[in-house]
């Protein structure tokens, strides 16, 4: 009997690179359930489906439907929460929806597990976010980017949470919720604060995947705007080494649960806005238009994941750096450059 694999939000970015890695393993039964709001995640759906698993099923339904999503979730061996809202400027202009969405959305989905499927593993999508503006950080400013002065190895679990936006509170709630319905109910969850996630198959834009965006707006020949100085730096982690921490979680399940890891690319793997900006010139061997605004609410002058604690628990480090991941990310956009209209 196939191991039934619950993906909510499995046809945004994230999804349908783990549905695609788990539909390999035919003793898989991969149920996608996204209710297709956000632009583009019709193309990634339509992808899968090309691919033609026969272990796959797509479920059209909102997070916010518990009768439904208590349907769902039954019999599930694993689950992995990623339906969500994802902009903070949207949550800033609708932030009931955005409440709505990620945390009530979260609470719905542990809840329905926790009356039908106690026993599987639950994985959760949260967000550096939840860590705010860390105005505290000593920062120094070079020419192309901040830099931590002291020998900081980058932000850790133990940082303080200061969510800084409705975005920030409505995750940092519902990651709140899934880690404590390990200590209070004992289920098997886990949850991963995820900085700068990018790769195949992600529809970026100026409020989410600002990678993706830049690559798009490079390959068109367009202006890239940007919010601040440039020199905020983020570390980039390519999509399948997300997906490896993903899986070795639920293999090591045991050790992991109701534990909370940051995960990014790590100080290996940053760049500032400006420092990619200049990186895609070289390689597209053009000139790209900037355009300067005004900062935006809680943006963070430097995040950067402290990755020792999943080294140390799973063993896990980031294989695609960041040189290699852009590269790869030009590759398919130009080949699919389409999808992003």
């Amino acid at each position: 009997m196939r191991k039934k694999i619950l993906l909510t939000g499995g046809a945004g970015f994230i999804g349908v690179n783990l549905a695609a890695e788990l539909l390999k393993n035919k003793d898989n039964f991969v149920v996608v359930y996204d209710n297709l709001s956000r632009p583009g995640v019709e193309d990634n759906l339509a992808w899968l489906r090309k691919q033609k698993f026969p272990n796959f099923q797509f479920i059209r339904g909102d997070i916010r439907d518990f009768k439904k999503l208590k349907q769902v979730v039954s019999d599930s061996r694993e689950i992995y929460h990623l339906a969500a809202q994802v902009a903070v400027t949207r949550s800033v202009t609708d932030p009931i929806e955005d409440f709505e969405i990620n945390a009530a959305g979260t609470l719905y989905l542990l809840e329905a597990t926790r009356l039908k499927s106690p026993g599987a593993v639950f994985v959760f999508a949260s967000t550096n976010k939840v860590y705010g503006e860390l105005g505290h950080l000593k920062l120094k400013e070079t020419q192309t980017r901040y830099i931590f002065t002291g020998k900081q190895k980058g932000v850790a679990e133990t940082e303080n949470l200061n969510f800084h936006s409705p975005y920030g509170n409505s995750k940092g709630a519902a990651d709140q919720y899934v880690r404590d319905y390990h200590r209070i109910y004992g289920m098997k969850t886990v949850v991963f604060r995820q900085s700068c996630i990018y790769g195949p198959h992600q529809k970026g834009n100026e409020d989410q995947g600002w990678v993706a965006h830049f690559v798009i707006r490079a390959l068109r020949q367009e202006a890239i705007n940007i919010y601040g100085d440039g020199k905020q730096v983020r570390d980039l982690l390519e999509v399948s080494d997300l997906l490896k921490a993903y899986q070795m979680a639920v293999r090591q399940i045991g050790k992991c649960a109701g534990q909370i890891y940051n995960i990014g690319g790590g100080l290996e793997n940053t760049f500032s806005l400006l420092e990619l900006i200049n990186f895609l010139e070289k390689e597209l061997k053009r000139e790209i238009e900037c355009h300067f605004f005004q900062w935006r609410p809680g943006d963070q002058k430097i995040f950067v994941s402290d990755n020792t604690k999943l080294l140390r628990d799973l063993g896990w480090k980031p294989a695609v750096f960041r040189e290699e991941g852009v590269r790869n990310l030009i590759a398919w956009m130009r080949n699919n450059l389409e999808l992003n209209d």
